[in-house]
């Protein structure tokens, strides 16, 4: 714990005087930073990104099963607008005489009605991937943003001690005083 301590108090420079420095040897101080971030993030996020990752896979294929029944449903509907098409050009030749174009334009109507519907149907399908797709990215964002966050706060509370605490509010106090000293 006195390593750990001492990491923090190389931070600044104490002298007697009371003035603070950084350390400003940039090479020293980001690959231990960045290491520890990156570790902290690792081992606490590592399952709760895995659990979390399952779900949303579960949840996915789970809209896919949907959209894919719906498709199924609308292909037996286009398959049943085929047999009525059939059937409706079986009775337009024995009715060519009287109305070929009525039976002509319910025939493009229908095939129009029910290609309309797949496509809406297909549409409907990949807005709804999409959309679930980006609410889990995000849902997984916030999630690992946040335990990075709780990871660091509960590193940072684990690290600090009373003594260190009474170190910092006193070199703060001694650089207000000699701001204050200053100012007058």
């Amino acid at each position: 714990m006195k390593n750990v301590t001492d990491s923090f108090v190389s931070l600044g420079h104490w002298p007697s005087a009371g003035s603070f420095g950084f350390n400003t040897d940039i090479l020293a101080t980001n690959p231990i930073n960045l290491s520890v971030v990156l570790g902290v993030l690792i081992y606490f996020g590592k399952g709760v990104l895995t659990d979390l990752l399952d779900n949303r896979k579960q949840r996915i294929l789970s809209t896919i099963r949907n959209s894919e029944e719906l498709r199924r449903s609308a292909i037996e509907q286009l398959e049943k607008a085929r047999d009525r098409l059939r059937k409706v050009e079986t009775e337009a030749d024995e009715y060519r005489v009287n109305g070929y174009s009525e039976i002509e334009r319910e025939k493009a109507n229908l095939i129009n009605a029910t290609s309309d519907s797949l496509e809406r149907l297909e549409n409907y399908k990949n807005e709804t991937l999409r959309f679930e797709q980006q609410r889990a990215i995000n849902q997984v964002r916030q999630q690992v943003f946040q335990q990075a966050l709780e990871g660091a706060l509960g590193t940072l509370n684990t690290c600090l001690n009373s003594e260190l605490h009474f170190r910092t509010i006193s070199a703060n106090i001694g650089i207000l005083g000699t701001m204050e000293e200053i100012t007058n």
